[in-house]
């Protein structure tokens, strides 16, 4: 949370939005008025100074990691490709913890080479949440509206609760919620407290039929919310969301090409504006004005 405003805190951006170094992006983040940050593996090991260089910028920028992403394709391999993927995954863990944070994001596989057995899939997520344990980190397991075999928060959701693991929970993105239409009402079987982190973007079409379509407006047409034609959809999922009991946090996920090319302030100034639409018109949140409490006498 920061002084700019109290009702908004638990929102936050994604580097992903942002052109330039790792150290202009965090600036300009903070300069906006978040306290917080998403961060993908290529924010570190593309530092011109390495790893520790671009984990020491994050820890000075005062800004609290929001997660760590994105483990891909990971569930359901064997073999070779199941040990690779291991290593990957501790590779990834390795970084998250040296960077204090506490969640690492997982999407559903899209590898022709996965089975899609539930069981081998469950053993795999288990077991990526037995490894993360020991670094004090959750898991969040997201569908993508792509995946070879989990492509909707649902299907997700059961192999969480078949894995039964405390810190394996669900990562819900509203982008792949909307591609594939799912009804809001299937989010009235989630436990609020395993819903590990909520990702938000807004996109400019109404309907995305195919999947390359869909895998095109994701990596490079999506808007912040509020800022596309689906306002009304993305205000009624966070409503949903906090009726459930849902309070952790919200990232804006928007890949965006024109962000790309936009000076830092006038992307971050967008995302602001976002966050204010959702915390004080849709959440109808609000905060003190200033010089207006008084102790009683």
């Amino acid at each position: 949370m920061t002084h700019y405003s109290g009702n908004i805190g638990d929102f936050g951006m994604d580097t992903i939005s942002l052109a330039g170094p790792l150290e202009a992006k965090l600036q300009a983040v903070r300069d906006a008025g978040f306290g917080q940050i998403m961060l993908a593996a290529r924010d570190l090991v593309g530092h011109p100074g390495g790893l520790d260089a671009a984990v020491a910028a994050v820890k000075a920028s005062g800004l609290r990691v929001t997660g760590f992403q994105v483990l891909r394709d990971f569930e359901g391999l064997s073999g070779h490709l199941h040990a690779y993927k291991i290593d990957i995954a501790k590779a990834m863990l390795e970084m998250c913890a040296a960077l204090s944070c506490r969640l690492l994001l997982v999407c559903s596989s899209t590898s022709v080479h996965a089975s899609g057995d539930s069981g081998a899939i469950v053993k795999d997520l288990r077991k990526l949440a037995i490894l993360a344990i020991p670094m004090n980190i959750k898991i969040a397991y997201e569908a993508l509206s792509w995946g070879r075999t989990v492509s909707e928060f649902p299907q997700a959701w059961d192999l969480i609760c078949q894995a039964d693991m405390p810190n394996l929970g669900l990562g819900l993105d509203s982008f792949h919620l909307f591609a594939t239409q799912t009804s809001l009402d299937e989010l009235e079987m989630l436990d609020p407290q395993k819903i590990f982190l909520v990702q938000l973007a807004d996109f400019m079409w109404l309907d995305i039929k195919s999947v390359q379509e869909r895998i095109d407006t994701a990596r490079h047409f999506r808007v912040f919310p509020g800022e596309g034609v689906h306002s009304e959809a993305l205000a009624a999922l966070v409503g949903r969301l906090h009726a459930l009991g849902y309070r952790g946090d919200y990232s804006f996920e928007v890949f965006n090409d024109d962000y790309q090319q936009m000076p830092l302030p006038t992307v971050t100034r967008r995302a602001w504006r976002a966050a204010q639409w959702l915390g004080e018109e849709v959440l109808r949140r609000s905060v003190p004005l200033p010089n207006q409490i008084r102790l009683k006498r």
